[in-house]
């Protein structure tokens, strides 16, 4: 976590890719052009395993197994580190949530499901869960998403699948391509930096 500047900051929450650590998704916050004005928080994932090459203990969201329960116990928990986060700091209502590969996901369903004044999505290589529909979706007023030109995981069809659902519900949306593979590019950092701006008055 880092402390944003200004009387109540406004919250940033970030979600990493599975097999990562909070702090890989931290340093992508930290990268966004702007975000020091904010308050930013990386949320470790529930369920950790250790990394075979190095013996590091890294997360991940969820696997199909049981996938309704762990829903369910990611959501509580995202909701209850947010909320711990922005009443020990004092944030103020505005929330901006990001996510990078798995991460995308959590940070979709974190978006749509707060209480907060959610301003956007920022997504990196990962797609919107199925279960979020367009009501859901209608939530969020603004999403930037970016894909790699070699990403293979994250491909153009679910990109344009992903912008479909996302029109339908009423939600602006910004595409960032780039020429790389599945990871967080610098373009993307420039984009949702002028994002972060618009969300407040800095």
């Amino acid at each position: 976590m880092e402390a944003g500047t200004g009387p109540r900051p406004p919250l940033l929450a970030g979600f990493h890719g599975y097999g990562e650590q909070a702090e890989d998704e931290l340093q992508r916050l930290n990268s966004i052009h702007g975000a020091e004005h904010w308050l930013r928080v990386a949320v470790q994932g529930l369920h950790r395993f250790y990394r075979r090459s190095t013996g590091d203990v890294v997360g991940s969201w969820m696997t199909k197994q049981d996938r309704e329960v762990a829903i369910a116990d990611n959501s509580a928990y995202v909701t209850r580190v947010i909320e711990s986060v922005a009443e020990e700091w004092s944030a103020s209502s505005i929330l901006v949530v990001s996510g990078f590969s798995q991460g995308v996901a959590m940070a979709f369903r974190a978006a749509a499901s707060s209480a907060r004044d959610v301003r956007g999505v920022i997504a990196c290589g990962g797609d919107i869960p199925p279960e979020l529909d367009r009501s859901s979706l209608a939530k969020i007023p603004a999403v930037i998403i970016a894909r790699g030109s070699r990403d293979e995981w994250y491909t153009e069809q679910k990109l344009t699948a992903d912008q479909v659902r996302l029109l339908d519900a009423g939600v602006r949306v910004e595409i960032v391509r780039f020429d790389g593979g599945h990871e967080w590019p610098q373009e993307l950092s420039h984009a949702a930096g002028r994002f972060l701006g618009s969300c407040t008055n800095f």
